[in-house]
């Protein structure tokens, strides 16, 4: 009989070579989304001035990467269902690099606002891609890997983030988005074969020690999607989407909160994103662990609630040093909510579920720092802030009337894995 982790399954065996390689791989893809994100980002302001936009009109171009990354999503889900996730993956990467280059080419709003609706496509089509890519690899693995994954996307972006702060004073837009364009180029050319070459089915099978357990990352398994399934994907992507509008507040917002309501010096207030997301990529580093000793349903449940006493706290705190705690703590309590979240999506329904939790997730980014806009002028700006806490606590009471699916999950491959090897015995 075969020794059994918290979650119910199999304890799991010595990873496979192609494994390992095709996890190395994908890792260095979700860095690569997050450094080209990161990039493009720090770069907005001198973009607003060399195309004389107004805020308003900015706000208007920004908003159709949102839209074009929420289109996308929808539609990715299908392509990789049809061609595999690993293929959509590096047709993805293909197209990042090379979309992020097009806005400091622009000197209107409008051809901005048509360029970044591309780089947006391109966007959420690798997120989704990658993804659900991901969840295949994590059943294969048998360990909960998801969170590294997310990790190497923060990482990704907060180098990304660094080196752009560092260079933007001494480059304009082009040759520094173009700079980031042929690394992203070359790290595709170099990882794209280890993803097409390990990744194939037939190939993982090989060097899988466990090949009854799940379809290899980029096969074309059906799903299928009964309405108790449907049901499951959109309560895990509203997990996400409580998740991620924690995110864009704490982004968009945190810093006037320090500056305006406990008067930080602007440097200081600046740096309140900086500890959200360290934190935030510290837990996610250490989330595979925590996964493996608590399961899914207590570190949804216990990040849900951590986050949402750190952001009372950093919403109410009457000082900065406090705040910033406060937003520390909030970055590791949600850090490995949404990748549970999208994981468990994936699992039930494929790219398909993928699809529709990041959809979700991003929506709830998307409007999140409106609402905290809105919110602000009827209140106040730390009372707006603590809805932050309130979906976290959502998130947590949410995960824990799942926690009956968790078993679900995984009983039939235990049970699948269990009758192999009886029948190896005999």
């Amino acid at each position: 009989m075969p020794l059994r982790n918290k979650l119910g399954t199999a304890a799991p065996r010595p990873t496979a070579p192609g494994l390992r390689r095709l996890r190395v791989a994908l890792t260095v893809f979700f860095a690569l989304d997050g450094f080209v994100f990161a990039g493009w980002v720090v770069r907005i302001p001198a973009i607003k001035d060399q195309t004389g936009a107004s805020a308003s009109q900015l706000g208007l171009a920004l908003l159709a990467v949102s839209a074009g990354a929420v289109i996308t999503m929808t539609l990715t889900g299908r392509l990789c269902r049809r061609y595999g996730s690993l293929q959509t993956t590096v047709a993805c990467g293909v197209l990042l690099p090379l979309s992020v280059a097009l806005p400091p080419l622009t000197d209107s709003v409008l051809v901005l606002g048509l360029v970044l609706l591309f780089f947006g496509a391109a966007y959420g089509g690798i997120s989704v891609a990658m993804n659900s890519a991901a969840v295949d690899l994590v059943a294969a693995l048998r360990r909960p890997v998801m969170p590294s994954f997310h990790a190497a996307f923060s990482l990704g972006g907060m180098i990304g983030a660094g080196l752009g702060g560092l260079v933007a004073g001494h480059l304009s837009p082009t040759p520094h988005l173009l700079g980031i364009t042929v690394v992203g180029l070359a790290v595709t050319a170099v990882t794209a074969p280890v993803l097409l070459r390990d990744g194939a089915p037939d190939r993982l099978r090989e060097h899988s020690s466990n090949p009854d357990a799940r379809p290899a990352p980029g096969a074309r398994a059906p799903h299928r999607m009964d309405r108790r399934t449907r049901g499951l994907v959109l309560v895990f992507g509203l997990i996400a989407l409580c998740t991620a509008y924690g995110e864009g507040a704490i982004a968009d917002w945190g810093p006037l909160h320090l500056e305006q309501d406990l008067h930080a010096h602007p440097g200081v207030a600046a740096a309140s994103y900086s500890c959200f997301a360290f934190a935030m990529t510290i837990g996610r580093l250490s989330g595979t662990t925590l996964l493996e000793r608590l399961g899914r349903t207590r570190t949804v449940v216990g990040g849900g609630a951590t986050a949402c006493v750190g952001m009372l706290l950093g919403a109410l705190a009457p000082s900065t040093g406090l705040a910033l705690a406060g937003f520390a703590v909030t970055g590791l309590g949600l850090a490995n909510i949404f990748p549970v979240a999208v994981e468990r999506a994936g699992a039930l329904a494929g790219p398909g579920g993928v699809a529709a939790a990041s959809t979700l997730g991003y929506g709830g980014m998307l409007v999140g720092p409106p609402l905290i806009g809105f919110m602000a002028d009827w209140y106040s700006l730390p009372a707006a802030l603590t809805s932050v806490a309130l979906l976290a606590a959502t998130a947590a009471l949410i995960g824990f009337a799942t926690r009956h699916t968790e078993r679900t999950e995984h009983a039939e491959p235990a049970a699948r894995t269990e009758r192999t090897e009886r029948t190896e015995t005999v």
